[in-house]
């Protein structure tokens, strides 16, 4: 286990966060100061990674930039209440990944985007009390326990509505639900923000803006996916990345069967042209027997037609004449029929 090591300068009229603390110090006061976390306190913030609780509270922090805290990764406590803070950026709580609690009560924040919390997944506390907030979204912190939403000037008209179905169907706590009112319009300021009503018309917006969501997030998930799948293949093309999108699978499992298609016309394709010439055989029209008979009549009449040859010769050409001799039934002789058996059977 961490031995505590303690530093407080409460009240000691800083500007600036001190660089010669020691370097395991694991909580930190540096309330009731002039310190502003501007980019020379970020980098300072940067060497005391052991950081386990820190109070800025009652400082003039007016922004919170991208990465404020970003190496301390052992942090589980943040105060920031009594501020100025009015600004927060996107990426201002990266590497917070074990924060447990996070107090940012009594500024001027006048809205949140929700993923700015995406980066806090063990966040358990969120105080937001005591700023200029008139609508906030649903947060996605989806281990969240208590918030604390009062005194800030709610405007309970349909937006508010998607916060009201999260705090009534998860298992977050609001904490001073009773004082959590409505400012605007004057005829719901006697409600709670948890329990005000809503008009049916805030019902189906609020589906049609969910549903909007999920094929937005669907998208971007695809999109994502599929440039993932294309910078895999430029950066390693030795190896098959290790796709999960289910558009990756169905072509996987599209170009194996047309494969295997293939394969199997290639094999089989031959053996089926030769079965087809074996027996390509049919019955003769009477005109057709009619010039095949004229035929041979002709040309075994017109000696002057065939070339010099010797006996041998003749007798050949003959048996492969008489080979497409016709039967009296109309048929030609099939050369692969037994004649011998078909002898006996006679």
């Amino acid at each position: 286990m961490q031995k505590e090591v303690k530093y407080n300068f409460t009240e000691k009229n800083y500007t600036l966060i001190p660089a010669d603390i020691s370097n395991n110090v694991s909580i930190l006061d540096l309330s009731y100061n002039q310190i502003t976390l501007n980019l020379t306190d970020i980098k300072v913030l940067e060497m005391y990674f052991l950081l386990i609780e820190l109070y800025l509270n009652q400082n003039s922090i007016s922004i919170l930039h991208n990465n404020s805290f970003i190496n301390l990764s052992s942090l589980q406590i943040l105060h920031i209440c009594r501020n100025s803070i009015n600004v927060i950026q996107k990426d201002a709580f990266m590497g917070l990944s074990k924060l447990k609690e996070l107090y940012l009560c009594q500024n001027k924040i006048l809205q949140l985007n929700p993923e700015v919390f995406v980066p806090l997944s063990n966040l358990k506390v969120l105080n937001l009390q005591d700023n200029l907030m008139n609508y906030f979204d649903r947060p996605q912190l989806f281990h969240l326990e208590l918030i604390i939403l009062y005194r800030n000037p709610w405007n309970c008209t349909c937006r508010l509505f998607n916060l009201q179905n999260w705090l009534n169907t998860s298992n977050v706590i609001l904490d001073y639900e009773n004082l959590t009112m409505c400012t605007y319009p004057d005829n719901l300021k006697s409600y709670n923000i948890k329990t005000v009503p809503f008009t049916p018309e805030c019902h189906s917006k609020l589906i049609s803006a969910t549903s909007e969501d999920l094929y937005i997030h669907f998208q971007s998930f695809n999109n994502s996916t599929f440039n993932s799948y294309l910078n895999n293949a430029t950066r390693n093309p030795e190896h098959e990345p290790l796709g999960k999108s289910w558009a990756f699978l169905v072509g996987v499992v599209v170009t194996v069967l047309v494969t295997s298609l293939l394969i199997l016309l290639a094999v089989k394709c031959p053996v089926w042209y030769k079965f087809l010439l074996s027996y390509n055989h049919h019955r003769l029209e009477e005109h057709e027997v009619e010039t095949c008979e004229d035929g041979f009549s002709a040309n075994t009449n017109s000696p002057s037609q065939i070339p010099h040859i010797n006996s041998d010769d003749t007798i050949v050409i003959f048996e492969q004449l008489h080979s497409f001799a016709i039967d009296d039934d109309g048929f030609i002789e099939d050369k692969y029929i037994d004649t011998h058996e078909l002898c006996e059977q006679k």
